[in-house]
């Protein structure tokens, strides 16, 4: 599989969302690799917080490092450049889209979409850093999302303290600790859905590919 995780601004969860997708993905047995295509390196300062269950690469090591991965996760570079987004998104199955639940996030996203559109790219929109207090938001966003006819993927991401603790940490959320040492109380919250979320976007690339056979072995 070969996912890219994108947007046009940044503090939208993009590494966060590339970080969780390959620690599931890791953790089901399967070789995953990801590609920091950010100029300001993200994903590989995530990594160097801790210890990650998979490759962290830049973008100049990528053809070689990737060779024998089953799963790549490219966590791309925030920007309206085409070029640069034709890029990023050749080759990937599938385009993921984190969004806010905020006017200007959205709008964003809607810019984005109508480029992948024009590209004949497959991309999917995830709402992040939703606040439970705040569902009213979240709902409003994803239905102005959708007169646009984009696909949202079902759930949120929320916005928990927890994600900021496992960043620090070098960690996935599932393993975020408090200054204490104690295990997060909202850890399970956020991984959960993430979980969820990985296991749409293997139903979406299998739906969509026809190589089905390969991926059936794969996510199984």
């Amino acid at each position: 599989m070969f996912i890219t995780v994108s947007g046009q601004k940044g503090g939208v969860a993009k590494t966060c969302t590339s970080i969780h997708l390959a620690t599931y993905w890791s953790l089901k047995g399967l070789k995953v690799c990801v590609v920091d295509a950010d100029r300001n390196r993200s994903a590989l300062a995530y990594a160097s917080r801790g210890s990650l269950p998979f490759k962290i690469v830049p973008v100049e090591a990528a053809a070689k490092a990737t060779r024998s991965a089953d799963v790549v996760i490219t966590d791309g570079q925030a920007s309206t450049d085409e070029e640069e987004l034709k890029h990023l998104a050749f080759g990937s199955d599938l385009v993921i889209l984190p969004t806010a639940p905020t006017a200007r996030s959205v709008e964003l996203t809607v810019e984005m979409a109508s480029l992948l559109k024009k590209l004949n790219v497959e991309h999917s929109v995830l709402l992040v850093k939703v606040d439970f207090r705040q569902k009213r938001c979240a709902q409003e966003a994803r239905e102005a999302l959708k007169k646009f006819d984009l696909k949202v993927l079902q759930g949120d991401i929320p916005l928990l303290s927890a994600f900021d603790k496992a960043e620090s940490q070098g960690a996935a959320v599932i393993k975020a600790v408090d200054d204490r040492g104690r295990a997060d109380p909202r850890r399970m919250t956020g991984w959960s859905a993430y979980c969820s979320i990985a296991q749409q976007i293997q139903c979406q690339i299998l739906k969509n590919s026809s190589d089905s056979n390969n991926l059936i072995a794969m996510t199984a």
